[in-house]
């Protein structure tokens, strides 16, 4: 997932209805994956704690993906965001075919 794709679906743009393929990100971050992988209890606190505003597009393009990754890194079991995002969706797709 880009950056822009997580904006839009932090904004609500993205409904499952548009496109089957996008999980939304609160299906995707549950609170339960947060409080399982990172030191946040959510996936909104995890951007606070890392002093990231993404409230618009320009605030997303503008982080810069070291800085994210670093973030990830010290608040989470993951090292970048790709690691993070391929174990949420493998915790979805397990829990979806329960």
């Amino acid at each position: 997932m880009s950056f822009d794709e997580l904006l839009k679906d932090l904004q609500g743009h993205n409904k499952v209805e548009e496109d089957p393929n996008v999980i939304p990100l609160d299906r995707l971050f549950t609170d339960e994956f947060m409080v399982k992988h990172s030191r946040s209890t959510n996936f909104a606190e995890f951007l606070e704690k890392g002093n990231f505003q993404v409230k618009s597009y320009e605030d997303v393009k503008n982080i810069p993906e070291e800085l994210f990754d670093r973030h990830l890194d010290r608040e989470t079991d993951f090292t970048n965001w790709q690691c993070m995002l391929d174990a949420a969706k493998t915790e979805y797709a397990a829990m979806k075919a329960k």
